[in-house]
This record gives C-alpha cells, sequence and structure tokens, in this order.
C-alpha cells in the first residue's frame, strides 16, 4: 500500500470512508446470468473506499495500490480503474464533482476484487448523502455499473455477495428471484465444519472478460434455441440433446452445476467436496474456462488427504481456487500444496 493518504492527495479529510468484501465462490459458477443458484462466501480481504465533494467539473480518483491519480471530467468515464468509480457516481445520482481515493487487499482474479470496489464505493456514496438504498439496491447498482460503464456483462452474484455476505456462512442466493438465506458451512470430521482455502494460483487472468462474454453469448443462444427463458428452466441435460455440439456442452454445464448446488445444501463435508470436484471438471471440459495451471493447482489440492474437494472459483482463465478442506487444517493444507505447485501461487485464506 502506498503511504499517501486522502489528506496527502487531496488536502482535506475525506467525507465518508466505506468497504466492502471480495468473495470466494464455492459452488454455481457461470450460472448467476441464467437464473441459477450460488454458494458464494465473503473474504477476509476489503476495498476500502475515502470520498469527498470536489471542487469544478472534474473528479479525481486515486488508487493507493498503483499510486496514480486520474481526472475525469464529471459526465464522462474515464479508463484504467475509473470506470468502476465512475459508473458508482452516475448511477447513484451523486452531484457535481468528488474526489476518491481507493485501497484495496482483495487479490485480483476470481475473488471479486470489482464488486468489491463498486459495493464499497457505493456504500460511501449512501453515507455521504444519505441515499434510500438498501444493501441488495446497492448490489443491482453495481451490477449496472460493470454493464453499462465496464463492459462486462455479469450476472449479480459477486455484487450480492460483496454486499450480504459474511465470512463464516455460505450465501445462497437464487438469482433469479433474489431470495438468499446463509448457511453454516457443512459438517466434516467430529461434526465440526470444514474450512475454506482459497490459492491465489499465480496465473494473471487472460481473456476472462472476453471469454466471459461470449459463453454468456453461448448459454443465451441455448436457451434461445431451447425456447425457455433461461437454463435455469431446464430439468432434465435430456433436453438439451437438440443443440448443436458447443453449445450442447455449454448448456451442460449450467444445468448440472445447478443441480449440484442444490445438492450441496443438505450435503456433508466429504459430498460437498465431490460436488466441488465435479463442479471443476464441468467448468474445465464443457465450459471451457480453466487454465492448465490453475487445473495443476486444482488436482494437487483434490489428491491431498485433508482437502474435501476442489475447484477454480471466478470468471476462470486464471485466477484463484477454492479448496474445502478438514476443520482448522485449511492453512496446513495450502502450505502443503504450494511447496508442491511449480506455479507462484499464494495463499489467500485462511
Amino acid at each position: 500500500m502506498n503511504s499517501s493518504s486522502f489528506l496527502d492527495v487531496f488536502g482535506y479529510a475525506p467525507q465518508a470512508t466505506a468497504k466492502a468484501p471480495g468473495r470466494v465462490n464455492l459452488l454455481g459458477e457461470h450460472t448467476d446470468y441464467q437464473g441459477g443458484f450460488v454458494l458464494p462466501a465473503a473474504i477476509p480481504q476489503q476495498a476500502t473506499v475515502m470520498i469527498g465533494r470536489g471542487a469544478g467539473n472534474v473528479h479525481r480518483l486515486h488508487s493507493a495500490n498503483l499510486n496514480q491519480t486520474l481526472s475525469v471530467p464529471v459526465g464522462e468515464v474515464g479508463t484504467g480503474f475509473a470506470p468502476y468509480l465512475t459508473g458508482c457516481l452516475g448511477l447513484s445520482g451523486a452531484p457535481g464533482a468528488h474526489d476518491i481515493w481507493v485501497w484495496s487487499d482483495v487479490p485480483a482474479g476470481g475473488l471479486s476484487s470489482s464488486a468489491a470496489l463498486e459495493l464499497a464505493t457505493l456504500r460511501a456514496l449512501r453515507l455521504l448523502y444519505a441515499l434510500p438504498l438498501n444493501d441488495v439496491d446497492l448490489a443491482l447498482l453495481g451490477q449496472r455499473v460493470e454493464h453499462e460503464y465496464v463492459g462486462v456483462m455479469c450476472g449479480v452474484m459477486d455484487q450480492m455477495a460483496s454486499s450480504l455476505a459474511d465470512t463464516e456462512h455460505m450465501l445462497f442466493l437464487d438469482t433469479r428471484s433474489l431470495d438468499r438465506r446463509k448457511l453454516p458451512l457443512p459438517a466434516g470430521t467430529r461434526n465440526q465444519a470444514a474450512q475454506i482455502l482459497v490459492i491465489d494460483s499465480g496465473v494473471p487472468r487472460r481473456l476472462a472478460e472476453s471469454g466471459y462474454n461470449e459463453r454468456r453469448a453461448q448459454v443465451e443462444e441455448a436457451s434461445r434455441l431451447l425456447d425457455v427463458t433461461q437454463l435455469r428452466d431446464v430439468q432434465d441435460v435430456a433436453q438439451l440433446s437438440v443443440l448443436p455440439e458447443l453449445l450442447h456442452r455449454r448448456a451442460r454445464h449450467v444445468v448440472t452445476e445447478n443441480a449440484r448446488v442444490l445438492e450441496a445444501l443438505k450435503a456433508d463435508a466429504a459430498r460437498f467436496g465431490e460436488l466441488m470436484n465435479a463442479s471443476h471438471t464441468s467448468l474445465q471440459g464443457d465450459y471451457e474456462v480453466s487454465h492448465p495451471q490453475v487445473d495443476a493447482l486444482v488436482a494437487l489440492l483434490q489428491a491431498h488427504p485433508l482437502v474435501y474437494g476442489a475447484r477454480m472459483t471466478g470468471a476462470g482463465f486464471g485466477g484463484a481456487v477454492v479448496a474445502l478442506t478438514q476443520p482448522d487444517r485449511a492453512a496446513e493444507a495450502g502450505v502443503d500444496v504450494l511447496a508442491q505447485y511449480p506455479g507462484e501461487g499464494r495463499l489467500v485464506v485462511p
């Protein structure tokens, strides 16, 4: 983190400060833009945003991570990290120019660093202007920022998790209705809750945005050919047999992933781990969003005696992996696996 504070950069104290966490998704990958079911949890790492009302007609946006300040005229989007902030300003209706200072320890790549930044910014704006917006409202605004300002046609899971999840529970979310409830982590040995392990593979995500939008377009075409609103409405994979081969595989991932999430709601840790393993196989083969180094890291985790199951997490093409481990053994398993992993991975959680 750069030592420059909001006061150092802008010459006055911030008028509002807020934080929001990243998230890890245990099950339910690439289903939220088809009305599916997901099981994320928050991670300890957070984005921090400080904000003040600026002067003139230019936003001053400072990233402490990058030690960079951008100047963006009011009403324009900007480049780099600016669209995440100017999108929040524009959609919240915040008037005039603003000075914004941001810092985040959420790792980039599969852990929703962008959603954390959006939600922290929106929380700060809610505080600054006493906006009558609840936590779901903020999540939906964050999703619109991605669509309208960033250009990523994401589902709503990341923003909902950053806004509503905590680190002690899974958030079961129906992304169509937005019905949700918090659930305990599955029971492992001695009936104690299993533990979440997250490792950054060290592989920068490449093609994640273009690949994401491409996959979304493919499953939307599959839905159209099947004459259903979303693949959420397909209950039997046999219905997919009429699709062309590529679309069949893409749709099969979504349909089977929804089934895995629903089964996981009542699963113990051992069965939950098996479902995570199956999810990775589906993401690797049917959805084709993994990466060889990520696959190698997942395989090491799946083979470890303290691990119930493991999979890639996030949009894919690099980034992070998640595993479910025996109670209080996640750090031990992570250190063991990283000692065997040929890449530049690092522990994120615990």
